[in-house]
């Protein structure tokens, strides 16, 4: 499990990525930034990263996030863990990654509520079908949408 073709972000993908393209674009909101954490194999290293990532956003007094994961499987449980730690610190969260019709997520947590599932296969798999599973700016609409509503609900504006 990890990251296969058809959920593999190209460069060209990173250049053009919707949910940023949107976010700059969006009046309504002053977009901070974008945090790259990649993903260690120990799993001391996954919860150190999560928690570093997290640190730093509550420091930069952010009002929501978009987490996003290029990749399933393994990648998740540093996807899940930031997301944990994030809502610890109540910062309002938008996941966007591939879950799909084969499994569930490696590990759950409660603040895991809000997610954008990136499949776009008919079969809910992972394929080999290079960037066939990747967010497109309907995913991006769908996860700006969200997190407003989620930011707006937790009284953050």
């Amino acid at each position: 499990m990890g990251i296969g073709p058809s959920t593999k972000e190209t460069s060209l993908h990173h250049f053009r990525d919707p949910i940023v393209e949107l976010l700059g674009e969006d009046t309504d909101i002053d977009f901070q930034g974008v945090i790259l954490v990649g993903t260690p194999q120990d799993n001391e290293d996954k919860y150190f990263v999560g928690t570093r990532a997290a640190s730093w956003i509550e420091g930069m007094r952010t009002d929501g996030v978009i987490l996003s994961a290029d990749g399933w499987g393994n990648s998740h449980v540093d996807f899940a863990n930031t997301w944990e730690e994030l809502g610890k610190r109540g910062i309002p969260t938008v996941g966007v990654t591939f879950q799909g019709t084969q499994a569930s997520f490696v590990v759950k947590n409660k603040y895991m509520n809000t997610l954008v599932d990136i499949n776009k296969s008919e079969q809910g798999i992972e394929t080999e079908v290079v960037g066939e599973n990747n967010v497109d700016l309907m995913d991006a609409r769908k996860a700006i949408a969200l997190l407003k509503l989620k930011v707006r609900k937790e009284g953050k504006r």
